[in-house]
């Protein structure tokens, strides 16, 4: 048996939280001394303070928790129920992250006004390229839904092309269109450049990309979660030159190391003058 003190130093916990989860029922003390209400426990308890804590800290009330507990769950669907909890905190996580980018990229933008030299901007002709493609649905043009659709179709592409026998191939270009209907829906396509012509067996589209003739292009170096500063400037100086834009840009990846932050991507806006 111990002490309430030592129970809850070998459970990490507080006395003063043993002795709330003691008032509303939730773990009672195997022992009670009658003259002094001094509580005791066993290390048997040990297991369901387990349980308490880490349903607690997966977001579960303490009214949830005893639910949970009262019904016995057993160990294995326990473990099922905090994966599933863990799998849903980790996507909450993520998508937090992803605001925040994109918070710190509207940061960026604001910063950055301005202060992009004219240089940066080189006016050139794009080539017609061959890639092999899939295509997604994005809710709209924005990072924060572009990224969650695009990130898994180059990977599944790249799959799909190493199973074929397909390569080596080149980089990346995505290039985007408007959705049918009347909302902000954007088609995602996602290439990579290669060499072989369509054929029946692929479970992938092989296109041409035609020619862009008249792009104004801008290096982008880093996530693409911080594309809106460059995006920005080169519509600025867009405007400032006298061109218009006549589509969505195309994006060519140039280099994508596994640190983000050292990707280096190429925005090809096709443009012509105003």
């Amino acid at each position: 048996m111990f002490n309430i003190g030592d129970f809850a130093r070998h459970g990490r916990v507080s006395v003063r939280m043993l002795r709330h989860y003691d008032a509303i029922g939730l773990l009672r003390p195997a022992r009670v001394d009658p003259v002094s209400s001094y509580r005791s426990y066993e290390a048997e308890q040990l297991a369901r303070l387990n349980r308490i804590i880490a349903l607690k800290d997966l977001g579960f009330t303490l009214q949830q928790v005893q639910a949970v507990l009262d019904e016995q769950v057993g160990a294995e669907e326990l473990r099922g129920m905090l994966r599933l909890r863990r799998a849903e905190l980790a996507a909450a996580m993520a998508a937090d992250a992803r605001r925040l980018a994109q918070v710190e990229a509207r940061l960026r933008t604001i910063e950055s006004e301005g202060r992009m030299p004219a240089d940066d901007v080189v006016v050139k002709r794009i080539p017609a390229v061959r890639v092999a493609e899939l295509t997604g649905v994005a809710a709209s043009y924005g990072p924060e839904d572009i990224g969650p659709v695009i990130g898994p179709l180059y990977d599944e592409l790249c799959r799909r092309l190493v199973a074929a026998g397909v390569g080596p191939f080149g980089p990346g270009i995505a290039w985007y269109e408007d959705a049918p209907g009347d909302g902000d829906a954007v088609l995602v396509h996602a290439g990579m450049t290669v060499t072989v012509g369509p054929a029946d067996g692929y479970d992938f589209a092989v296109v041409d990309l035609p020619a862009i003739e008249t792009a104004a292009t801008v290096v982008h170096r880093g996530p693409m979660d911080g594309i809106m500063p460059t995006v920005q400037t080169l519509a600025r100086w867009t405007d400032a030159n006298g061109y218009r834009s006549t589509g969505y840009a195309r994006e060519l990846y140039l280099e994508c190391p596994e640190d983000r932050d050292k990707w280096v991507t190429e925005i090809q806006e096709p443009v012509t003058k105003a």
